[in-house]
C-alpha cells in the first residue's frame, strides 16, 4: 500500500525558512570574521566558473585598469555604449570638462544595455562596484588618482556565437568608437611642464583647448599654395598601407620659412584644424639632452602635428659636419654644458625613435632657411618646405574681405597694384586694417601705409648700393707683372 504523503503546515514551512535563513546569514557573518577576503574572493569566482561550464551565455569582462594604466579596450567599449539608444535605459551620466563645450553624456553604473549585430543579441553591462579607496597611477596623467570603487564592462552573449563576437562585432566596437571620438575631440595645444618634471609615470606635457580659428579658407596665401597643402595631408592620412609596405615611419615633416609675421602658426592652426590632430609645441632651447628628445617624441599621441619653432635659433650644436670637434669635458668640469647635437636631432626627426607612433607631422618653422644644415633639409626629415612669403595681392583680397566684409572695391584694387613693391607681411596688413570700423577709412589707411612701407624699402636699397658701390671704389686691386 502506498503512504499518503502529507504536505508541512504552514508554520512548520515557515519555521524552517527562518532557520534555513538564520543558518545562511550565521555562515556569512563566519566566512567574513575568520575566513580571509582574498580567500573568500578565490572560492566564489571558482563557484561561478562552476555554474558556467551549465550555462549557455559568455562573459567578457573589461577591466577599467589594466596594471599601472588604464585599459584602452575600456574607454573603446564605455565609448561604444554611449551610441546604443535604448529606451529601457532608466540611468544616464552627464559631464562637461572645464572649457569644453561638448557635454558628454554615457550609461550609468550597473546599467544593462541590449545591442544587436548580425542577427546576434547582445548586453553590455558597466558595473560599479564600491571597495576601499586605494590610489591608481595612470601613465599619462600627472596626479595619481584615488579611487574608491571598481568598475569594469561585461559583455554577455551567447557561446554559439563567440567567434563571430571576437572576429568582427568587437572590430566594429572599435571602428565605432573611434569615430565617436573623432567627433566629440576638443583639439588640444600641448606645450612642455614649467616645472621640469619628466618623470617615468610623469607626462612632460601640459595641455590647454586649442581654440585657433584659422582655416585653409580664410588663409591668406596664394590658391595654388593652398591646395597643393591640403592635397599633400590628404594623400599622407590614406597612406598608412602603403607606409607599411615600404617600411617607412608613417610621419611627415614639414619646413615653413620666411620673414616674421607671415603666417606661420595660421598655417599650423589651419593644418590642425583640417586634420582634426592635436598640436604639440616644442621649443629646442628648454632641451639640453638628446636623450630628452626621445623622451619628449614618445610621449606624444597619435594623430598629431609636433611643432619646433625657429631651429636656426634653437641652441644645437650643428657643427659636426664642418669641423671636427673636441673631446667634451667630462660631466663634473665646470664648463661642461650639455646641448643636442646634430646627430641627436636627425635621430629625433627620422631614427628608430621617430617610428614609434602613427600619423604624426613634424613642423619645423625658421626665419632663416639659409643657416640650416643641409642633412636637415632632405626629404625624409622635411619632406615638403613652404615659403611664407610677403604678403601678395590675392592674399591682401583674402585680408580685406575676412577683416572688412569688403569684396570689390577701387579702393582694394589700388591697394593690390601696391602690395608687390611695399614687401609688408599679412601680420602688417591685419593691424592696420583693424584700425578702423569704417572699411573705407580703413583701406585708406591702408593705402597710405603701403606708399610708407614702399618709400621706406626704396631708400634701404638706396643705401645697400652706396654701400656696395664704396666697398668696389675701397677695395685693393691685385697688379699683376
Amino acid at each position: 500500500m502506498y503512504q499518503k504523503f502529507r504536505f508541512p503546515s504552514v508554520k512548520a514551512a515557515v519555521s524552517t525558512a527562518a532557520s534555513v535563513a538564520a543558518t545562511a546569514v550565521l555562515v556569512r557573518s563566519f566566512a567574513s570574521d575568520f575566513v580571509p577576503h582574498e580567500l573568500r574572493h578565490y572560492l566564489l569566482s571558482k563557484f561561478q566558473n562552476f555554474l558556467s561550464t551549465f550555462a549557455n551565455d559568455i562573459t567578457l569582462t573589461i577591466d577599467e585598469v589594466d596594471g599601472l594604466k588604464r585599459n584602452h579596450l575600456f574607454e573603446v567599449a564605455e565609448l561604444y555604449i554611449s551610441t546604443i539608444k535604448s529606451p529601457a535605459t532608466a540611468r544616464l551620466q552627464a559631464s562637461l570638462a572645464e572649457n569644453e563645450k561638448k557635454i558628454n553624456v554615457t550609461v550609468g553604473g550597473n546599467e544593462e544595455i541590449a545591442d544587436q549585430f548580425a542577427g546576434i543579441n547582445l548586453k553590455w553591462r558597466l558595473v560599479v562596484r564600491k571597495t576601499e579607496p586605494r590610489r591608481v597611477h595612470y601613465h599619462d596623467e600627472f596626479n595619481s588618482r584615488v579611487r574608491s570603487d571598481v568598475r569594469y564592462i561585461e559583455l554577455v552573449f551567447h557561446k554559439k556565437h563567440k567567434a563571430k563576437v571576437l572576429e568582427e562585432y568587437l572590430p566594429h566596437v572599435l571602428e565605432v568608437s573611434m569615430a565617436v571620438k573623432e567627433g566629440r575631440k576638443t583639439l588640444k595645444l600641448h606645450t612642455l611642464r614649467n616645472d621640469g618634471m619628466m618623470g617615468e609615470r610623469i607626462s612632460p606635457w601640459q595641455s590647454v583647448n586649442l581654440n585657433h580659428p584659422a582655416n585653409f579658407e580664410s588663409l591668406a596665401m596664394d590658391d595654388d599654395m593652398k591646395q597643393m597643402i591640403i592635397d599633400d595631408l590628404d594623400r599622407f592620412v590614406k597612406r598608412k598601407e602603403l607606409y607599411r609596405k615600404l617600411g617607412k615611419a608613417w610621419k611627415r615633416g614639414y619646413l615653413l620659412y620666411g620673414p616674421p609675421g607671415t603666417g606661420k602658426s595660421s598655417l599650423i592652426a589651419a593644418m590642425a584644424n583640417y586634420l582634426n590632430f592635436d598640436v604639440y609645441d616644442l621649443e629646442l632651447t628648454d632641451i639640453h639632452h638628446n636623450s630628452n628628445l626621445r623622451k619628449l617624441l614618445i610621449s606624444t599621441g597619435n594623430r598629431s602635428i609636433l611643432v619646433v619653432e625657429d631651429i636656426d635659433a634653437a641652441s644645437i650644436d650643428l657643427s659636426e659636419r664642418n669641423a671636427a670637434e673636441a673631446p667634451p669635458p667630462p660631466s663634473g668640469h665646470p664648463f661642461h654644458t650639455p646641448k643636442i647635437t646634430l646627430s641627436g636631432l636627425l635621430n629625433f626627426i627620422d631614427g628608430l625613435w621617430s617610428s614609434c607612433g602613427d600619423e604624426r607631422i613634424i613642423v619645423f618653422t625658421t626665419n632663416h632657411k639659409e643657416k640650416l644644415d643641409s642633412a636637415l633639409l632632405r626629404p625624409g626629415r622635411m619632406d615638403v618646405h613652404i615659403h611664407m612669403s610677403y604678403c601678395t595681392p590675392r592674399g591682401l583680397n583674402m585680408l580685406v574681405k575676412n577683416y572688412l566684409g569688403v569684396v570689390e572695391d577701387p579702393l582694394v584694387l589700388e591697394a593690390e597694384r601696391m602690395v608687390a613693391s611695399a614687401k609688408v607681411t599679412p601680420a602688417e596688413i591685419g593691424e592696420q586694417l583693424l584700425k578702423s570700423d569704417n572699411p573705407r577709412v580703413a583701406l585708406r589707411g591702408l593705402i597710405k601705409f603701403l606708399e610708407q612701407k614702399k618709400e621706406e624699402n626704396l631708400q634701404e636699397l638706396d643705401k645697400k648700393n652706396i654701400a656696395a658701390t664704396k666697398e668696389d671704389v675701397e677695395a685693393p686691386v691685385d697688379i699683376e707683372n
